[in-house]
């Protein structure tokens, strides 16, 4: 375990056979509805995740990337910035969007609403995490990997000051590491 971690809340091994079991399920329920899902993952975060997680949806999908913040240091900041859009449009395209953690709600709730937009024919959201003690916005995910609780957590894509990313697990970040 990190010197910075306080505890692991979701071991490499649960976040592995979660991600398998959510791209069957995608898989599935895209099959019933006889269409692909444009992927759309939100940078930095959702990388791990998506990596993980494409490997087990067995549909020809495509992929692309958004970055978008709304957050400074340990807080959500209610500012949606788009810092890189995507490079198709989605007109006309089922989004799959995929996200490392759903926390006060906010930024899924803009990033949705753009997407619809944009023309995109629906969007269903994907996240590994959800803490449903933060939400602010009214917002839930399609498929979620994990709920978990009001702590501050951070590997698996998830950071604190851009650091603790490439942890294999999620953990609580120590207090004194960000206090």
């Amino acid at each position: 375990m990190h010197e910075a971690v306080d505890k692991i809340l979701v071991s490499q091994e649960a976040i592995m056979k979660r991600c398998q079991e959510l791209g069957e399920e995608i898989s599935d329920d895209y099959r019933k509805k006889n269409t692909v899902p444009y992927v759309v993952a939100l940078l930095k975060g959702s990388v791990p995740f998506l990596a993980e997680l494409v490997k087990h949806i067995d549909l020809d999908i495509q992929f692309d990337f958004m970055d978008v913040s709304s957050y400074e240091g340990t807080e959500s900041i209610g500012d949606i910035k788009i810092n890189k859009d995507l490079d198709c449009s989605v007109k006309g395209l089922s989004i799959l969007l995929v996200e490392d953690i759903v926390d006060t709600g906010r930024t899924l709730k803009e990033v949705t609403k753009l997407l619809k937009n944009k023309g995109a024919e629906d969007v269903k959201v994907v996240s590994l995490l959800d803490k449903p003690d933060r939400r602010t916005v009214e917002i839930e995910a399609d498929y979620v990997g994990f709920e978990i609780p009001n702590e501050f957590v951070i590997g698996f894509g998830l950071d604190y000051d851009q650091k603790y990313r490439n942890l294999p697990f999620v953990g609580v970040l120590k207090r004194e590491y960000y206090e």
